[in-house]
């Protein structure tokens, strides 16, 4: 890697060992520019390991049709993903059980879950014939087989139940059953997650070198894994501390799938920051995380150490220290998940002028007579479909802001439902016929203002942490215009950041978009609200449909990829564990 390193805006922030990265395996990447993206690369993905999670897949059957003459059926299962198009991607089979119509398969079909799309699974079920028995399963003709039945679910229903298992109805390839009961086919999941050991250390420097000429060093620590090739893979970064000789860095949180074991050899290298990129190395060690736990529990500092070109150590008067170790749990999004904890959904849309009139086809609000989906239209649809398995009761808060109501005044948050006495829908089909009504009802107006919306969404989340903390609400923002309240979103976010709730943007339209890409702090920069007071962290994700390439689920993508991040974030400063399995099929 060099002495080039640079991850978000400036490069200044921590990457890779801060509690709301979830980790995961991944690959790196390569950047022949003299600018290296391959470590923000690097934990962008392992920031995503909530939305890309091995999930196994365990199969049994019961009460399967026979087809057999002279014994029972030797049943295999198969795992198709249902494309956008309809066409199956096989993703697996099971192992043949000899004679069986009660099938438990040992063999197990890994799948990747990914949170932010819809994933639609299909399930077949085959006789295998007798002649095929030493023949690989791979490679059987599945046209050849006798056919016992489908079933169809989406990945969601059952990663969201609690015992993490459905069972499903077989039905003929009609999608009917028939006048004959096929059988039922029950499907087990289970996260594939090598360890949720964790640990959280606190480092710091004394007497570090200068290598700057007008001022002190702006020292950080780049911690690298030791890999068999014997090569090394950088896993975290501390925020750089300015003009600082002996620093104090801010907790890093390394989970083991990072650092491997205690006693895998980690690099740690302190550089002066350098905005060109082009950092100077201060000095280096070699240190397990056993030997860090060994430094913090004796008090004691390791020397860096510095190498010449002529390949010579030098030992140094600078040291590293670990004020703080502590050991662990590192929770997933699913265990939180599957344990009860449940994602509320809300969605505000925007009846400014700006969009035109709804009942010209031009219009961004123009309901298609022939069923053609608008803008809106599709990121409720997509969005809510999603996130709609993680909601029990699927009533889902929805408003509008920016019209005029059928009282004469302009409203920045009311009802889309037009009922006075309650905001909440039944289901995402309740929100599209609030939406289409609201369209008749409302006239557009404007401005464009944020802030009683986000209010209102905080107020409900907040109220909720009075006797129910296993809710987190994600709020849906759709909009075609600029924001005439910028300081006041601001305000309203900043003072969100501390409830469980996370805020999805959506822009609509050929507008210029660039202040929401302010208030999606992606650049590293916590928001900021007129009093001083800073984010706790980053709640809002902003996509915008126009600059999104590749299809609807790619919209999809970019606007949840943050989302599980951000809850885990919420859950972890807050020390909310999953709930024991007991307590949360009591409350279920």
């Amino acid at each position: 890697m060099g002495n080039c390193f640079s991850d978000v805006q400036g490069g200044m922030q921590a990457v890779g060992g801060v509690q709301q990265r979830p980790t995961a395996a991944t690959t790196m990447t390569h950047n022949d520019g003299g600018h290296n993206d391959a470590v923000d690369f690097f934990y962008r993905s392992r920031g995503l390991q909530q939305l890309f999670t091995q999930i196994e897949l365990s199969l049994a059957a019961f009460n399967l049709r026979d087809r057999d003459i002279t014994s029972k059926s030797d049943p295999m299962a198969v795992v198709y993903a249902k494309k956008i198009d309809g066409k199956l991607d096989e993703l697996g089979r099971t192992e043949v059980v000899l004679n069986s119509l009660n099938p438990t398969w040992i063999e197990k079909v890994t799948v990747a879950f990914q949170f932010e799309i819809m994933q639609p699974f299909v399930f077949h079920v085959y006789d295998i014939d007798t002649k095929y028995y030493n023949v690989p399963v791979k490679t059987l003709k599945l046209e050849d087989q006798d056919f016992l039945g489908e079933a169809t679910c989406v990945l969601s229903e059952i990663v969201t139940k609690q015992s993490r298992s459905l069972t499903l109805n077989l039905h003929g390839k009609s999608g009917h059953t028939g006048l004959r009961n096929l059988g039922v086919l029950t499907i087990h999941a289970e996260e594939l997650v090598a360890s949720r050991s964790a640990v959280e250390i606190t480092l710091r420097c004394s007497y570090l070198d200068n290598k700057d000429l007008f001022s002190k060093s702006d020292p950080f620590l780049r911690v690298s894994r030791i890999v068999e090739s014997g090569g090394s893979i950088p896993i975290c970064k501390t925020e750089v501390v300015n003009n600082n000789l002996n620093p104090t860095w801010k907790p890093l949180c390394l989970s083991m799938q990072q650092f491997g074991s205690k006693d895998n050899p980690l690099i740690i290298e302190c550089f002066d920051f350098n905005s060109s990129g082009n950092h100077v190395l201060i000095g280096k060690l070699q240190k397990s995380v056993a030997d860090l736990e060994k430094l913090h529990k004796g008090r004691s500092g390791a020397n860096l150490i510095l190498t010449s070109h002529h390949g010579h150590e030098k030992i140094l008067k600078g040291q590293l220290f670990v004020d703080q170790f502590c050991e662990k749990e590192q929770y997933s999004f699913l265990d939180y998940i599957s344990s009860g904890f449940e994602l509320n959904f809300m969605v505000a849309i925007d009846f400014t002028a700006s969009n035109g009139n709804p009942r010209n086809p031009d219009s961004l609000h123009y309901i298609d007579p022939s069923g053609r989906l608008n803008s809106y239209q599709k990121a409720i649809i997509d969005v809510g479909e999603v996130i709609q398995f993680y909601d029990s009761d699927k009533r889902f808060p929805a408003w509008g802001f920016g019209g005029r109501t059928s009282d004469g005044t302009i409203s920045h948050c009311f009802n889309l439902n037009g009922n006075a006495g309650g905001f909440e829908v039944e289901g995402v089909e309740g929100i599209m016929t609030a939406y289409a009504s609201a369209l008749h009802n409302v006239a557009l107006a404007g401005p464009t203002l944020f802030g009683q919306v986000i209010n209102t969404a905080a107020q409900t989340a907040g109220q909720s942490l009075s006797y129910n903390s296993n809710k987190y609400f994600v709020l849906l923002i759709i909009t075609d215009g600029v924001l005439t309240d910028l300081q006041e979103t601001k305000d309203a976010l900043v003072k969100a950041s501390d409830l469980p709730l996370s805020i999805l943007i959506v822009g609509v339209g050929g507008a210029d978009f660039g202040q929401m890409e302010v208030l999606d702090a992606d650049n590293g920069q916590r928001l900021e609200s007129s009093t001083g007071r800073v984010a706790t962290h980053d709640i809002v994700q902003f996509v915008s449909m126009r600059d999104v390439h590749g299809g609807r689920i790619s919209v999809v993508q970019a606007l949840l990829e943050e989302l599980p991040g951000q809850f885990l974030t919420y859950m972890r400063r807050r020390d909310i564990k999953p709930r024991p399995l007991h307590v949360a099929q009591t409350s279920g």
